[in-house]
């Protein structure tokens, strides 16, 4: 007797430090935290015919249907909770139907596949939605459970040919996150590595981490293989940190002592598992919902409210909008706004890969003596057409033209992306706003274009002409000869300079008139200038607006403005119950 109420004292111990948590976890979930992020969880995977119903009907005291192929086709979580003053009680949760279950057999009555089949469609398909049964019993452990769906090797009749995968697929959804720890049910009674359960369970935690394996059968052990068994069950085989459990139901015969492979001992080691996996989660899993609630509130205001609904109310609304749409573009232009990336740094790589290219295409002028003597006209030996001398470098320049439109379409595509970007920052609620705007932006953008053309045209016909101030070629041919050239000097008959050293002297000067000249210009007409056309345009929608039509809103704003205030009071339900914890 007083090892009886020895016994009690330490369940009810155990229930005081070990129900709070796992009603914590449960009411999460009933709120539906679990749609936001991962929760401290017992997963129960096995192989078809693994012995896992019987498991879990030993630890529940619920005879969960049976049958051929596969009987469960959705998870279920099994919520089971030691309560005194009560024979046996069960609630099934399903599509936000509950139904209350005073004694076991009815369970078959309201069929656990019936429910199934609202959840999964009638027939063969699998569903991720969970059917909840909540199991208030004197006799079961304080435990919840994800019972997961049988691994199938081969389809029934009527079953896709996928369904194996669509299973592994579902199983795997649970398993590969770090906060599920992975109850993996193994018939002693053939090869453990060949398992699939324990192979999917190896896959996402190689280390063995938080898999938790059950040993089934050891009925039908054959003889003389118990040493290979209990070599299992020592964690000599495949390893794993929390090691393995053998469990006999129904009557069957067993290697290990009786009492180190009942349910109750599974029951309690489980128990402590989960209670210990939820406190070291706890921390983690309130800064990830604090995280969370951040994120939603500030996603909320931008879709909270809406236009209002009188028509001055709108007018004013439509106003601000506009004018903080203009606010955000002369922010962009004049480069104080940056959203995921910097317009002006790629400009500036646009700039460099223009300069490198300026530089990397100086020609050495080599041939200009041959040149000089194919166009030689009447003059003498010595002497030189200064045609040649243009027409040389004209040639030259003219290669320039293909490249600078390359740096024209380039700036204008960056240009382009960082304006809708503000745009779909600014009117995402608001379509018809939304696509008047990026009319406007792609319009403008292509007459500031034409502009450019024809500003970088001229810029080259320019070119043409061949002139620089007389102190600055004569700077860049001294540097080019290493001899000094002065204008006091000019004519200079008496120094060494070549036609070559003369051409480069003034193709350099192109090349720094062109590398500074052409991006100045683009900026000037793709960027300012679009930025102040666009601004007027936009300012001009107030003039006679039929402003409930340019508020009109995307309807799934409205769904996203209702999934974020669902999401929000999860998330500040489940604050609420973890601050009584932490």
């Amino acid at each position: 007797d007083t090892a009886h109420n020895m016994m009690g004292e330490v369940h009810s111990h155990l229930e005081e430090n070990i129900r709070p948590y796992i009603d914590l976890i449960d009411s999460l979930r009933s709120v539906g935290i679990q749609k936001d992020l991962a929760l401290p969880t017992i997963v129960v995977i096995g192989d078809q015919s693994s012995g896992k119903s019987s498991v879990l009907e030993a630890l529940s005291g619920v005879a969960l249907p049976r049958g051929k192929g596969i009987v469960t086709r959705c998870p279920l979580e099994l919520r089971l909770k030691k309560v005194t003053g009560v024979k046996w009680k069960a609630v099934l949760t399903y599509c936000k139907k509950k139904t209350d279950l005073w004694i076991q057999h009815q369970l078959h009555k309201i069929s656990k596949t019936a429910s199934q089949n609202e959840l999964a469609g009638k027939g063969v398909g699998i569903s991720d939605d969970l059917i909840t049964l909540e199991v208030m019993s004197p006799d079961v452990c304080d435990l919840t459970l994800i019972d997961l769906p049988g691994i199938a090797r081969v389809p029934l009749r009527g079953q896709p040919e996928d369904i194996g995968e669509q299973i592994k697929r579902l199983i795997i959804k649970f398993i590969e996150k770090q906060e599920t720890i992975n109850l993996v049910v193994v018939p002693c009674n053939i090869d453990i590595a060949t398992t699939e359960a324990l192979k999917m369970a190896q896959e996402v935690d190689p280390e063995g981490k938080r898999t938790v394996a059950i040993l089934t059968k050891p009925d039908l052990i054959d003889t003389g293989t118990e040493k290979s068994v209990l070599a299992i069950v020592h964690n000599e085989v495949i390893p794993l940190r929390k090691g393995y459990t053998m469990v006999k139901c129904r009557g069957q015969q067993c290697l290990l002592n009786e009492d180190k492979a009942t349910i109750k001992c599974l029951a309690i080691k489980l128990t402590q598992e989960l209670v210990d996996h939820i406190k070291k989660s706890l921390p983690q899993l309130d800064e990830q919902i604090k995280k969370l609630l951040w994120d939603v509130r500030n996603e909320l205001k931008e879709c909270e409210g809406g236009p209002p609904q009188d028509p001055r109310g709108a007018k004013q609304f439509l106003t601000q909008t506009l004018k903080r749409f203009n606010d955000q573009i002369n922010s962009l232009s004049s480069g104080e706004l940056i959203f995921e990336e910097n317009l002006f740094a790629q400009l500036r790589a646009e700039f460099k890969k223009w300069n490198d290219h300026l530089n990397s295409s100086k020609p050495s002028f080599s041939d200009s003596k041959v040149v000089s003597q194919e166009n030689r006209g009447r003059e003498l030996p010595g002497f030189s057409n200064y045609k040649v001398f243009e027409t040389v470098l004209q040639k030259h320049v003219a290669e320039l033209k293909e490249p600078a439109n390359d740096l024209l379409r380039g700036m204008k595509d960056i240009i382009l992306k960082h304006l809708l970007d503000v745009v779909f920052t600014c009117f995402r609620n608001y379509p018809v706003l939304k696509n008047i705007t990026v009319s406007k932006i792609h319009n403008i953008l292509s007459g500031q274009k034409e502009k450019a053309e024809q500003r970088i045209l001229e810029q080259f016909e320019m070119e043409n002409l061949i002139y620089t101030q007389d102190p600055i070629f004569l700077k860049i041919l001294s540097e080019i000869t290493k001899e000094w050239f002065l204008e006091e000097q000019l004519p200079m008959f008496d120094k060494e300079c070549t036609y070559s050293q003369m051409m480069k002297a003034h193709y350099e000067i192109v090349v720094q008139r062109m590398a500074d000249q052409l991006p100045m210009m683009i900026s000037l007409f793709m960027l300012k200038e679009t930025a102040e056309v666009l601004s007027t345009d936009i300012l001009g929608l107030l003039d006679g607006a039929n402003v409930s039509e340019l508020l009109f809103e995307d309807s799934d704003v409205s769904k996203r403005r209702k999934d974020l205030r669902d999401r929000l009071d999860r998330l500040t339900a489940a604050q609420a119950e973890l601050t009584e914890f932490i």
